[in-house]
């Protein structure tokens, strides 16, 4: 009989450390040669989980002994896991072997190959399944268990971070490991947080753009050069503000786990909570949900922005003799022809200036913002009872999602429920209210705490701003014209410009005495009709 054998173990540090697959395929050779069998071929895998077929090697030994015809007349493992320890994959499998005429032979557990041969490896593959689920649940809470002392699991730390073992021995003799801040790398970190926030000479830049700047400069990551979604990662990771969550994904699907499997570690942080909560403000005003991608990401200055007067359809960028020229055309005459709207079109540059000169002589004037803003001080004063009321409401309900939250938890605790698919379910629909109501909290808090600005400051500021808009190589004016305007309508030869005061005044107050080197971070609330004014 021809025979083909196969070896495996979980893990490469198994393959590395560990005498099994030797030991498996010096058991193996022995049976071979005391049953007067031939070996043709020796498959060993080291470092694959037999719970599924994801595994080269194994896949390259199914497709050599499908060939027709077959090399082989049987598969020897040294125990039916090796093959596997899915009891529906392990059938699958041995019937399509069988097919080619090729047997699964154990070592350690043979059978005949009647019915009740058939029934024993059937057992024996409920059995081994049983046992790998078993394992890897008692793993996994050993695991959380781990994490909640402040030891990581794993090869291979956050980067930004390094594993440093500690003296403290585990269970199997192993040396426990601790995440510590990798200065060379954590430096890297704190620049794409800075280039995020705060741009390079004047521009604002984006993921993609912060990778291309790390690539030119030859800054990588680990060796590898920097994409746009391993800038996001980074920009988006928890633990860079010390706090590291392990169990976060499932490893098989790549799905997120419910947030009630997280288990956090608190780590020393790399990035100020204030500056990372900042940046995830940011994010959250530029995502393609809230922000269309081309009022981001567009090099021209109104795109976005701008509204047709006569049909409320935007306006876009045109352009005419061959690119020459260009201009602001309505959307409705571009798509749908003149006999819809009768609206001109404008020339970019020339709108563009008038925008931007009207906004700096007309609306962020010291004098007529002071004005505009002590006006929305009278009105917030006016609406603050209504305000009140609705705060005291949110502010209670918020208080009963905590605890009712809390007395889920407790009741899961103590065995009362069973934490199954519905109660996860809950629990997501509770923190999901939950966060909407934070939001809601902050919303009518900011609209109360309007920033109590000094006349200097306001100057400075306003003085420092119509510089920034007016010098159009700095790409600062289309920063703040998305920061502070939330709508341009054009009709005949007006342009309405409508934004937020409230917005405006934030801006000031964080910008404090500087010269505007960065467009505030934190994300524009665009009010009531009674924050906006048209100009």
């Amino acid at each position: 009989m021809r025979i083909a054998l196969y070896a495996r173990v979980s893990t490469v540090k198994q393959a590395e450390k560990d005498l099994s697959i030797p030991d498996q395929l010096r058991q193996m050779r022995d049976w071979c040669k005391a049953n007067g069998y031939t070996v043709i071929m020796e498959y060993v895998e080291p470092g694959a989980s037999a719970t599924d077929d994801k595994r080269p090697v194994f896949q390259q030994l199914i497709g050599d002994a499908t060939l027709k015809p077959s090399p082989y007349d049987a598969v020897i493992v040294h125990s039916l896991s090796r093959f596997f320890r899915d009891s529906l994959a392990f059938g699958l499998y041995e019937r399509r072997l069988d097919k080619a005429g090729v047997k699964v032979i154990s070592i350690t557990q043979q059978t005949s190959d009647d019915p009740s041969g058939e029934m024993a490896r059937k057992i024996f593959n409920i059995f081994d399944e049983y046992q790998s689920k078993e394992n890897s649940k008692h793993t996994l809470r050993a695991m959380k268990e781990n994490t909640r002392q402040g030891y990581f699991n794993g090869s291979r730390p956050t980067f930004g971070y390094k594993a440093v073992e500690v003296e403290t021995i585990s269970i199997k003799g192993k040396k426990k490991k601790r995440l510590v801040i990798d200065e060379q790398e954590a430096a890297f970190v704190r620049k794409i947080y800075d280039l995020y926030l705060n741009g390079y000479l004047g521009q604002s830049y984006g993921a993609k753009q912060i990778a291309v700047h790390l690539n030119e400069r030859g800054l990588t990551l680990r060796g590898a050069k920097w994409a746009r979604n391993r800038v996001h990662e980074v920009l988006s990771n928890p633990t860079y503000q010390g706090e590291y969550i392990f169990n976060k994904r499932d490893g098989k699907n790549l799905k997120n786990k419910p947030a009630t499997e997280w288990v956090r570690m608190a780590v020393d942080p790399i990035i100020d909570k204030s500056i990372f909560e900042a940046v995830q403000a940011r994010k959250a005003a530029r995502a393609p949900s809230v922000v269309s991608p081309r009022i981001v990401n567009s090099p021209t200055l109104l795109t976005g922005l701008l509204k047709c007067g006569c049909c409320g359809a935007g306006m876009t960028l045109a352009t005419g003799k061959g690119g020459r020229y260009r201009y602001y055309k309505c959307n409705t005459r571009a798509s749908k022809g003149n006999k819809l709207c009768d609206s001109r079109s404008i020339p970019m540059e020339k709108l563009d200036s008038l925008i931007l000169n009207a906004l700096a002589d007309n609306v962020f004037d010291p004098k007529r913002v002071k004005i505009m803003l002590s006006d929305m001080k009278k009105q917030i004063k006016s609406a603050q009872e209504s305000q009140d009321d609705g705060l005291k409401k949110l502010t209670k309900e918020l208080e009963e999602i905590k605890l009712a939250t809390e007395r889920l938890y407790e009741a899961v605790e103590k065995g009362f429920l069973p934490l199954d698919a519905s109660l996860q379910e809950r629990s997501h629909k509770l923190n999901a209210r939950k966060q909407e109501l934070l939001i809601a909290v902050a919303g009518y808090r900011r609209q109360q705490q309007l920033p109590d600005i000094k006349q200097n400051q306001l100057e400075t500021f306003t003085k420092a701003l119509r510089a920034k808009l007016l010098d159009r190589s700095s790409g600062f004016g289309k920063e703040y014209l998305k920061l502070l305007v939330s709508e341009i309508r054009i009709k005949n030869n007006q342009a309405e410009i409508t934004g937020s005061y409230s917005a405006f005044a934030h801006a000031v107050e964080e910008s404090k005495m500087d010269a505007l080197d960065r467009v505030p971070s934190f994300v524009p609330n665009w009010l009531t009709k009674s924050d906006k004014s048209g100009h």
